[in-house]
């Protein structure tokens, strides 16, 4: 992967490796484990971050709270459910892990990085 390293952050319990894949990819991965807020974003870097990466869809409402605080940030679901209506149009990808394995998807999202 040639320019600056992609930076993701991975939000939530990450039970299919997507974050561990990303890293694989050559990404530098920041993990939130706790209730994802403004302050919790902000500690992880989601001013510099080009990818959040959400893996739990009760945690949705720090996506717009990951927008206003990054713009450019490009929000991707990795989750068995559905995101809530009132953020789904804010994020920018909704992946089911039953549909794609993780390793795909990390070299998707690095992919489009370098496009």
């Amino acid at each position: 992967m040639a320019g600056a390293t992609t930076r993701a952050v991975v939000a939530g319990p990450d039970e299919h490796g997507l974050g561990d894949a990303l890293e694989a990819e050559g990404a530098a991965v920041t993990r939130i484990e706790a209730e994802v807020s403004a302050s919790v974003l902000e500690e992880a870097g989601i001013a510099d971050a080009d990818l959040l990466v959400l893996t739990d869809v009760e945690e949705a409402t720090g996506i717009p709270v990951a927008k206003e605080l990054n713009p450019d940030v490009r929000v991707v679901t990795y989750a068995n459910r559905s995101l809530p209506e009132f953020v789904a149009a804010v994020a920018d990808l909704a992946v089911d892990p039953d549909l794609l394995d993780a390793a795909t998807v990390a070299e998707e999202l690095l992919a489009d990085g370098d496009a």
